[in-house]
């Protein structure tokens, strides 16, 4: 990325020349025709008009015949066997080869008709040359051009891209705003560098602050929920297990129960983002059993009066190098949702190669609440009164966090299928 302006720089500057060279020699090669052509034009129709003056003064002189220049004269009337057989072909005018060959000029008057043949090799050499030391000099001068242009150019060019590679390698949750010190900037570096700079050192320190700021509030706030959480959670325990609850009190501290247990596992999520820089330092190598299968069994109370199989399926995932405790709370999520919205018929958790999935029968989301299912806070059911519409959007979270991307399937009736693709 740090060099992409200057090759592309460089780039345009190539193109440049190269199409510079090409216009030139275009340039160079018609001018040299047109000059070609008429250099010979006129020395033929100056030959003629010698010859033809020659020959008013006396029609027996000897004409013009060397080397470079042939002339025969046919008298009206005269024998056509006369012109040579290489003349023969030629009709009234000049006749001019774009290069190479012969010129030949055919001047018919009542006297009779003149043949003039011009070797123009001499000329054309002469042409050639040159053309080709004005090309030659014309493609120096726009390469030596270029070159110190592009030169200018780069140097120019080059602080915005030391900044762009500069930038480019910032954490953007603690971009390193000392990087940007003015003692760090190229020596190069113009006012705008500078000011540009100057700015993005302010929004780095801003949003250090920011990010600061959201993590010390989410950790504090769940360290106060914590503690009168574990009260609510102990004492819902101690009724739960109070064999002379009734029956309708029973129901309401299972929902209390469940409640703590969303409630505790929304914390815990909080916690670990809130902690997402030393996230990767807590990874540990696994077996995904040793994550599924506690989650599995501590959903199976959820089940209770319901008619559905909760199975786990193996296809023999590899072991996994991640944070536990974050995939623990994707997975758990996940599978309450999978047990709490099936009434009757299978929860499936596979454990694949590269994801987990987890099948279940229930009740499936229509297209409008499927696209709205990440959304925090969200629930399609609001009268229901479970959960608090915020656990899919922190899997997701936590999944765009470990590089895992989160899939939901559903169809209304079918049931749905949830999937965490693994990174490899």
């Amino acid at each position: 990325m740090a060099t992409a302006l200057p090759r592309r720089i460089k780039f345009a500057f190539i193109v440049q020349a190269l199409v510079a060279s090409l216009v030139l020699a275009m340039g160079v090669a018609a001018v040299e025709l047109g000059v070609h052509r008429a250099l010979v034009g006129d020395r033929l129709e100056d030959e003629a008009a010698a010859t033809w003056a020659q020959l008013a003064r006396d029609p027996d002189a000897h004409l013009p015949h060397n080397s470079r220049m042939r002339t025969v004269f046919v008298p009206a009337g005269g024998d056509p066997a006369r012109v040579p057989e290489s003349l023969r072909g030629y009709t009234p005018g000049t006749h001019v080869p774009i290069w190479g060959g012969p010129a030949v000029l055919v001047d018919r008057r009542s006297q009779g008709t003149l043949f003039l043949e011009f070797d123009p090799s001499l000329s054309d050499r002469a042409i050639l040359w040159t053309g080709g030391l004005s090309l030659l000099l014309a493609l120096l001068v726009t390469y030596l051009s270029a070159w110190l242009t592009y030169r200018i150019s780069k140097r120019m060019v080059t602080p915005v891209s030391w900044l762009a590679n500069v930038v480019a390698h910032w954490d953007p949750r603690a971009p390193n705003a000392a990087a940007l010190a003015p003692g760090n900037l190229p020596l190069d570096s113009g006012t705008e560098v500078r000011r540009l700079a100057h700015a993005l050192r302010g929004l780095a320190a801003r949003v250090a602050d920011a990010v600061e700021r959201e993590r010390l509030f989410t950790r504090d706030a769940s360290h106060e929920l914590r503690t009168p959480l574990t009260v609510i959670r102990f004492a819902a325990d101690i009724l739960a297990g109070d064999p002379e609850l009734p029956t309708r009190s029973h129901r309401a501290v299972g929902r209390i129960q469940r409640a703590g247990h969303d409630m505790q596992a929304v914390i815990d999520a909080f916690m670990i983002l809130a902690r997402d820089i030393e996230m990767d330092a807590e990874s540990e190598r696994f077996d995904l059993h040793e994550v599924v299968d506690p989650e599995v069994e501590s959903v199976r109370p959820l089940l209770e009066g319901k008619a559905v199989e909760l199975v786990v399926t193996d296809r023999g995932p590899p072991p996994v190098d991640a944070p536990r405790r974050v995939l623990t709370l994707m997975v758990g999520h996940l599978l309450t949702n999978a047990v709490r919205f099936t009434e009757r018929g299978r929860v499936e958790v596979v454990l694949d190669r590269d994801r987990i999935e987890i099948h279940d029968t229930g009740v499936g989301m229509s297209e409008e609440t499927l696209a709205k299912a990440f959304d925090p806070f969200y629930r399609a059911d609001r009268d229901s009164g479970d959960g608090m519409g915020i656990g899919l959007a922190v899997v997701r979270r936590l999944g765009e966090r470990m590089g895992w991307p989160v899939e939901l399937h559903s169809r209304p009736g079918e049931g749905t299928v949830a999937t965490i693709r693994l990174r490899g």
